[in-house]
């Protein structure tokens, strides 16, 4: 395992979703977690999400917290974000390894994930669920949140905030994790991204969804510290 290891969560997540996961990590690292902006109880910003965004909030805590360089388990947009510093800033950023990170947005694919991302949808349809989103990102308003990663969806279906043809550009070492039953990311998607890393290879975790609460996290937690050990 690496000295310093930074998990971050995905969209309409919060840090509080890798608690369960910490223990299992922190015997062989030093292991951190953050809330980026908007998410959790950290303030919110009046600005869009955006992944260049995201991507600053983690710089700022590194420095705050004088890490030069750190090593990322990125699950879904974290997994972005996590690109987006490779790309930008490939002198901070050691190792990665995303979980059910789905890069490519188009207009068909967007479209069908904001229909699901409707504040009033989510109440009628899917009421357990806004409450857990209430307690999540409280003080916060959930509904800004999910308006917010909505709209960050139909802004990356147009405007890719890292290029494919920059992808080439990603010299880390790069695990592209994806579960065997994720109905938001398919396998072939995620082989298509590892081809586009000229340092990345595919993993399919077996029998695992897409959403990081119903993944199995000691079978996670050993496909971690396996793949930052080495």
């Amino acid at each position: 395992m690496p000295q310093k290891l930074l998990l971050l969560h995905g969209a309409l997540g919060s840090r509080e979703q890798f608690k369960p996961l910490l223990p299992l990590l922190s015997d062989r690292a030093s292991v951190f977690s953050i809330n980026l902006e908007g998410h959790g109880p950290s303030p919110t910003v009046n600005r869009p999400f955006r992944i260049q965004y995201f991507a600053e909030n983690i710089l700022h805590w590194m420095d705050t917290y004088q890490h030069k360089q750190i090593d990322i388990f990125g699950y879904s947009m974290g997994g972005y974000v996590a690109l987006y510093l490779a790309l930008h800033h490939p002198d901070r950023v050691g190792k990665i390894f995303t979980l059910g990170t789905k890069y490519f947005w188009n207009r068909e694919n967007a479209k069908a994930e904001i229909q699901n991302l409707q504040p009033d949808t989510l109440l009628a349809k899917v009421p357990a669920f806004a409450d857990i989103l209430k307690w999540r990102h409280s003080p916060n308003d959930w509904k800004e949140v999910v308006t917010k990663t909505a709209e960050l969806i139909q802004y990356l279906s147009a405007h890719p905030e890292v290029n494919t043809l920059e992808l080439a550009r990603i010299q880390n070492r790069i695990r592209i994790g994806v579960g065997d039953i994720d109905r938001m990311v398919s396998i072939e998607e995620s082989d298509r991204l590892r081809h586009k890393l000229p340092n990345a290879e595919l993993m399919v975790l077996p029998n695992t969804p897409h959403p990081i609460d119903k993944v199995a996290i000691p079978k996670l937690s050993f496909y971690i510290k396996e793949f930052f050990e080495h």
